[in-house]
């Protein structure tokens, strides 16, 4: 039966790896600087969703069938490679967050909120790093003579809360960040968010599965 002690373990272990600056937090981070909190929560659910995505398909066997396979490991890996690089080319390529700030409140509108959710899901579930790393990750917490699908659904839980709870902290820093900030700074708040995703995706593009 998994204890309490268990679960804090786990999430102790969680916060470290998912306050560790991503792509999804950096994408919260974006979003909270560029669209504000609301739409930032948008993205926040469709990085959650992909939480649960992630530990179903361990819990499946996808996570070992990675591990195994480097042709599906590499179809994967480089899908998230691609996308990686478009957001971070994207985001260099802009304007600054506070001209897109103002001419999207000056419209009265923004990126749809299904992109938004989109963006951050597919960000997440093209990351062959997050597959392999629930794989080594969670079977070092779950008793394996006991009922399984419970104990990844309340690990799936606590990975979820947590996760949500640190996007929510980067989605604040950026939208308080972006009011202190004079055009130049907002333009290099991109700037620099952009860089981070293309060194994001150039570290996954040398990431190799263990043999």
């Amino acid at each position: 039966m998994m204890t309490s002690l268990t679960i804090l373990a786990f999430a102790l272990v969680a916060f470290i790896g998912i306050a560790t600056p991503g792509p999804t937090v950096l994408l919260a981070l974006t979003n909270g600087s560029r669209y504000g909190l609301r739409t930032a929560s948008v993205g926040m659910v469709g990085a959650v969703l992909s939480d649960f995505v992630l530990i179903g398909a361990v819990a499946l066997g996808l996570g070992a069938l990675l591990t195994a396979s480097e042709f599906w490991f590499s179809v994967v890996k480089w899908i998230g490679v691609g996308y990686l690089t478009f957001l971070g080319i994207m985001l260099l390529r802009s304007r600054g967050t506070l001209e897109v700030t103002n001419s999207h409140r000056e419209a009265g509108g923004g990126p749809s909120s299904r992109s938004v959710l989109l963006k951050s899901f597919f960000v997440a579930i093209t990351n062959p790093k997050g597959y392999l790393f629930f794989s080594a990750f969670l079977p070092q917490f779950v008793v394996l003579d006991q009922p399984q699908f419970p104990q990844y659904l309340a690990l799936a839980l606590t990975f979820a809360m947590i996760d949500a709870i640190v996007m929510f902290g980067y989605a604040l820093l950026g939208s308080r960040a972006v009011k202190l900030l004079k055009q130049s700074g907002a333009l290099w708040l991109d700037r620099i968010c952009g860089g981070a995703l293309l060194a994001l995706a150039g570290s996954l593009a040398f990431y190799r599965r263990a043999s």
